[in-house]
């Protein structure tokens, strides 16, 4: 079994939210993939699945960003998962707008809701971080975050979210790098080459 967990908060008026691109990304996974329905589990909604060939529980926690570290470690005590067989999908204000990012344990970069994953469970689990932008000054960044993408950025986070559902089965397979770089070039494809800013797979 594989936990793909996305991060947001939960509620109608947190939906569109910058924070919430994590919630949008697992919702598109188990549109492409089948997956449903979503049932109340492990502190928050989750739906269980076949994605890629492995066997996978999406989990959007319920416990609001702080808390979601709850959600994720009574999941992965349920199944009995190594750190390995976890994956969060995260919204990241240190890359560019629709470019992504995977990697394995390191800090948390300010982030809430890796700081309760991390604490309940420890950091060694995979991220996937997906660029949002920053707002350009450390005390704006609160109400960025807890906005919502504007029209003209929905665009692009409707495709990246289709493109990561659409890919998903080369982050199971382990293979990372050819994931970032899957997702880089379907976003270019697409004309969101500035969105997705960067071609390499190793920063």
């Amino acid at each position: 079994m594989r936990l793909l967990v996305g991060l947001g908060n939960p509620g109608a008026r947190f939906s569109g939210n910058r924070h919430n691109i994590g919630f949008m990304a697992l919702q598109a996974i188990a549109r492409r993939h089948g997956i449903g329905p979503w049932r109340r589990r492990f502190q928050g909604v989750a739906c269980e699945g076949s994605v890629g060939g492995a066997r996978a529980l999406l989990l959007l926690p319920g416990t609001y960003m702080n808390e979601s570290g709850r959600a994720v470690a009574e999941a992965a005590r349920f199944y009995k998962l190594p750190l390995a067989d976890i994956t969060v999908f995260h919204d990241e204000i240190d890359l560019p707008p629709g470019k992504v990012r995977v990697k394995v344990g390191g800090g948390v970069a300010g982030h809430n809701g890796l700081r309760s994953i991390t604490a309940h469970i420890g950091n060694g689990y995979r991220r996937v971080r997906i660029g949002v932008g920053h707002p350009g000054a450390k005390e704006l960044v609160y109400a960025y975050v807890l906005s919502d993408f504007g029209k003209a950025e929905r665009i692009w986070v409707d495709a990246l979210t289709a493109i990561l559902a659409d890919n998903i089965d080369l982050l199971l397979r382990g293979q990372d790098a050819s994931f970032q770089n899957k997702v880089h070039l379907a976003m270019v494809a697409k004309g969101f080459g500035e969105a997705a800013q960067g071609d390499d797979a190793s920063a």
